[in-house]
């Protein structure tokens, strides 16, 4: 979580906590947020060769962005109704919830199928 918006050093903190805990190749799948084909994100990559593979959601179809179903599904179970007394309380509470939902791979799946992709 991070307050404001996300820019570069914030992509870059993501991806390189990525290649700290996950061994192995990557597959980013993201949307068209500008800030991914930004030049600091394609000099970090250029230093992972073959690390890091992207794919890219087609522009203007959130339908096929397993994200916002996962999104969706938080905000009106996992955050619903909650009035957090600042952003650090919002912070703990949403990646408390969120990994509640990580590890429940049938719904994890349901968004994926639900978004049309194949794992």
């Amino acid at each position: 979580m991070y307050p404001g918006t996300i820019r570069a050093p914030q992509v870059l903190n993501f991806l390189t906590h990525l290649r700290r805990h996950i061994r192995g190749r990557l597959l980013v799948i993201w949307d068209g947020l500008p800030v991914h084909r930004s030049r600091k994100i394609r000099d970090f990559l250029a230093r992972h060769p073959g690390q890091i593979l992207l794919a890219a959601l087609p522009a203007y179809a959130p339908e096929l962005n397993p994200t916002e179903y996962i999104w969706g599904h938080w905000k009106n179970h996992g955050m619903a109704n909650l009035c957090a007394k600042d952003f650090a309380h919002l912070s703990m509470t949403a990646r408390r919830s969120l990994r509640r939902a990580q590890k429940r791979l049938s719904l994890v799946r349901a968004f994926w199928k639900q978004a049309e992709l194949s794992l």
